[in-house]
């Protein structure tokens, strides 16, 4: 069986060796590159991300993420976001009194979390939508999570949105988003363990 090829984008961001390790043990055939036509090319594109969102957003304007991920989104060219990487791709994020804009193809705003914990840090469970994909045979699993900003409410997404959650210190959360092409995780499936790569191969299998 042909293994899928897989970018993992390069922008200075993320657990880069992480995930490019994770994805390989998943059955990829994986590349971590910064090359746009490379980019455009793989089977599946994968954003990582940590850290603050702002700066974020300028690693990625630096390499053309932006008009990669949206271009990709347009040909139905399956990518996919992680922690950081997930929140930049909604409309906004504020912090510390700061709105920055994120890439836009999913609206909504992150925010800070308003448990009195943070960051939240650890292992959680996810409630996902009795149509997921990503959490297929994964159900009770907990994945691991370090942030202390997420999207608070799923009311902007479009209804066709698959919308998992997860809650941390009585704050719900968005944890993962499965919206046609696109996918992404609050949390980090290649710190998951066995649950993070069950979730990695799932999306392997869309690919």
């Amino acid at each position: 069986m042909t293994r899928s090829r897989v970018v993992v984008l390069d922008y200075g961001s993320g657990n880069l060796h992480s995930a490019t390790r994770a994805l390989t043990a998943a059955g990829a055939n994986v590349e971590l590159t910064a090359d746009p036509g490379a980019a455009r090319a793989a089977d599946g594109l994968v954003v990582p991300g940590v850290g603050a969102f702002a700066a974020c957003m300028d690693g990625l304007r630096a390499v053309g993420g932006p008009e990669l991920i949206t271009a990709r989104l347009a040909e139905n060219l399956p990518v996919l976001g992680i922690c950081v990487g997930h929140q930049v791709l909604f409309g906004h994020g504020v912090e510390h009194g700061h709105d920055a804009a994120g890439v836009g193809v999913l609206p909504g705003v992150v925010e800070r979390l308003h448990s009195e914990r943070l960051p939240h840090m650890g292992w959680n469970t996810v409630e996902p939508p009795p149509d997921t994909t990503l959490f297929a045979g994964l159900a009770g699993e907990r994945f691991y999570f370090v942030h202390s900003y997420a999207v608070r409410t799923a009311d902007r997404l479009p209804d066709r949105a698959k919308v998992t959650w997860a809650e941390h210190g009585g704050d719900r959360f968005v944890a993962a988003v499965e919206f046609g092409a696109l996918s992404s995780t609050q949390f980090h499936p290649e710190k998951s363990g066995r649950a993070g790569a069950g979730l990695l191969r799932n999306w392997l299998a869309t690919l």
